[in-house]
């Protein structure tokens, strides 16, 4: 893992950026959530993912790419979040001085 951080710390910043993107846009975004059962299902995909990296289930090329995919999650994770709560903080304000003026 020490290795994927060295060397695709640019991609990671990337996943980063495109995730507090997508975390800005999220806010506005007005569509019907997802079922319990599908977040169930993915929540079971994930685990079973990270348990086939950490146990090395999947050799050669086909494991340094799923490694690449969790790791590279992370920071989108992350920068989703954080551009989330950055847009909230932005609404939130706006709305104070609309109802202070």
């Amino acid at each position: 893992m020490a290795y994927l951080v060295a060397f695709h710390w640019g991609w990671l910043a990337g996943a980063f950026a495109i995730g507090l993107a997508m975390g800005w846009v999220a806010v506005v975004h007005r569509a019907p959530g997802v079922s319990r059962l599908l977040t169930w299902l993915m929540a079971a995909l994930a685990v079973g993912l990270v348990a086939a990296a950490v146990a090395c289930w999947i050799p050669g090329r086909a494991g340094y790419w799923l490694e690449l995919l969790l790791i590279l999650f992370v920071p989108y994770l992350v920068g989703c979040g954080i551009g989330t709560w950055l847009r909230a903080m932005v609404v939130m304000r706006s709305m104070r001085q609309r109802s202070a003026s």
